[in-house]
């Protein structure tokens, strides 16, 4: 990792290439704002892609924010990299939200701005305060009370219009505020409002209505890019400072063909759309002009058409090429020898679960002979270390699909020996253990998680199993912060009380579930009825919700489902919806 802690918002800026300024000039000014440290925010594709698009649309003007490295100064006020300016100078503040677990770190900037965190406590002049990306996408309640307004979907089809309200009508002032809040809601697609509703629930605690209050849409309809042959996604700033140093990032496509039945990018991300080459070939073309390092983005980088003839060209030219994401069954001799000749070190896999029986459940589409061929392809081809990626605590798992993570490393461990023999050297396998959350828009919606005691029981079982491997290292997530983002990714409206809570108490987590008059467990431990209805049920991501049931009872029965056929089905509905863009 390239990030140095303690950098100046001064020398950041002074490292980047591509950063934008414009005018402070224009009619309304943006602070784009990642809640979490810079390092993270500009690894992250689409908070780049954000910043771009608002500084494109005549009128606006858009800075970015992160949440700084030390929190705990008195009266600190946070400001923008660009200009320095503090959030609260600014027309409207935008968070670029990709995990729930950065929830608190939004009511964190928000405090550190010196505004009310509740909207209902803010008014003209207050910036409008909105929100967007994948965590919103899902599930979005939990923050309803800080927020204005959402924006639910791709930003390449939204901002236009979002922009065209915000200019048409001065959210500064307050008869402003009001008009274009109504403009928002009713003009643009995806657009949500919390104010303009009202959720109602039953004696047991679950919701049983989601109404509006005021003439708007009774559902939020995701605006996603219908073609993405036209339109480019790529780096817009180049830096030392992040994970992926000094490399210019392409998205191949969008969402995945697989149908993991865990993955909410999957789902909500359907249709799964590729790139054309030649356009990817221009945005590579693009990125060599500052860099010798292309990373190509996506869930599914080698379901894409036209990956090798992409690789063949660009390596002969001395480029180094990265991917985000690559399957085991597609790690031939081909694109391994990309890796190797790119200088990888490590080549990771995601078996995600250690028995046969769990992958059907999950639908993960590989087997147990692809991932030992895929170990003895990328050490054969000089690739000399292995990060192997497992969930534990999926539906229906039992103690011996516990034990089977632990007998299929061994047997990884095997072919890996066996492969780095003849080359004399021997490098590392580290095993990544990550906590299963159900998330909103998957056939996993319905189960409960286990809880954070099971879960530290099966991480201490794998560790034993396999702490006498030689030169292999396993690590694993903290429970409990699972359990938390659990809690959000399945809450209400009411779970914002909780979020509070918890910034009242500076972040102490196992304070404020035990002061909580409401119950976690509720949310995060219980597995739901097939016909509850949902927190987040009022997004419309064209998938239909008796396609996930119907996956959901695949998952029990342990029967696996085709890939995605992309536009020649009617089996989840997305293909059937009046799509934007």
């Amino acid at each position: 990792m390239a990030h140095k802690t303690g950098k100046s918002l001064k020398s950041l800026l002074e490292s980047e290439t591509g950063t934008i300024r414009k005018s402070s000039k224009t009619r309304r000014r943006i602070a784009l704002v990642y809640p979490n440290h810079y390092h993270i925010a500009m690894s992250n594709l689409g908070f780049q892609t954000t910043y771009r698009l608002f500084n494109q649309i005549d009128g606006l003007a858009c800075e970015r924010a992160f949440l700084p490295l030390d929190n705990k100064r008195k009266n600190h006020r946070l400001k923008t990299i660009e200009s320095v300016t503090a959030l609260g100078d600014f027309d409207i503040i935008a968070f670029s939200v990709s995990f729930e677990n950065d929830f608190p770190n939004i009511l964190t900037i928000l405090h550190s701005t010196g505004l009310p965190l509740q909207s209902s406590d803010r008014s003209a002049p207050h910036p409008l305060v909105i929100a967007g990306g994948v965590a919103c996408f899902s599930n979005p309640e939990p923050l309803t009370p800080f927020i204005d307004v959402f924006l639910i979907g791709e930003a390449e089809v939204m901002l236009e219009q979002f922009a065209g309200c915000l200019l048409e009508f001065d959210p500064g002032t307050k008869s402003g505020r009001q008009q274009c809040l109504k403009a928002i809601a009713q003009k643009v697609p995806g657009a949500y409002i919390p104010s303009f509703y009202t959720t109602s629930y039953n004696a047991d605690g679950s919701v049983s209505a989601f109404e509006p209050l005021i003439n708007v849409p009774p559902k939020i309809t995701r605006s996603f890019l219908k073609d993405l042959a036209q339109v480019a996604t790529c780096s817009s700033i180049i830096t030392p400072n992040t994970t992926f140093a000094e490399t210019f990032l392409v998205e191949v496509g969008r969402g995945c063909p697989h149908g993991c039945r865990f993955c909410s990018g999957g789902f909500v991300y359907r249709p799964p759309r590729f790139r054309p080459v030649p356009l990817l070939q221009e945005c590579i073309r693009q990125g060599i002009d500052i860099t010798d390092k292309i990373g190509l983005v996506g869930a599914a980088v080698s379901d894409l058409p036209g990956i090798q003839q992409i690789c063949d060209r660009y390596l002969k030219k001395g480029i180094s090429l990265s991917f985000s994401s690559l399957r085991a069954d597609a790690l031939g001799p081909d694109l391994v020898s990309v890796l190797r000749q790119s200088k990888i070190k490590t080549a990771t896999i995601a078996p995600d679960a250690g028995s046969e029986r769990m992958r059907r459940v999950i639908n993960k589409g590989i087997t147990e002979e692809n991932l030992l061929n895929a170990v003895e392809v990328i050490v054969e081809s000089g690739i000399p270390n292995l990060k192997l990626y497992f969930m534990i605590g999926l539906p229906t798992e039992t103690p011996d699909d516990v034990a089977a993570i632990i007998q299929l490393c061994k047997k990884i461990k095997y072919r890996f020996l066996r492969s780095s023999r003849p080359k004399k050297h021997i490098g590392e396998i580290t095993v990544s253990l990550n906590s299963f959350v159900p998330k909103p828009f998957t056939p996993f919606q319905w189960v409960a998680m286990d809880d954070v005691a099971t879960i530290k029981k099966k991480i201490k079982k794998i560790k034993e199993g396999l702490k006498k491997v030689a030169n292999m290292r396993v690590h694993a997530d903290i429970p409990r912060w699972a359990y938390i983002q659990a809690l959000f990714s399945r809450g209400d409206r009411r779970v914002a009380d909780i979020l509070s809570l918890a910034h009242a108490n500076k972040g102490n987590w196992p304070q404020t579930l035990k002061a909580t008059p409401l119950n976690p467990d509720f949310y995060a431990l219980r597995e739901r009825e097939l016909d509850e209805l949902f927190p987040w049920d009022f997004i419309d991501h064209g998938i239909k919700k008796s396609f996930l049931q119907q996956e959901y009872k695949r998952a029990k029965q342990e029967k696996k489902s085709p890939p995605c056929p992309v536009g020649s089905c009617s089996i989840c509905g997305v293909c059937q919806e009046d799509e934007v863009g």
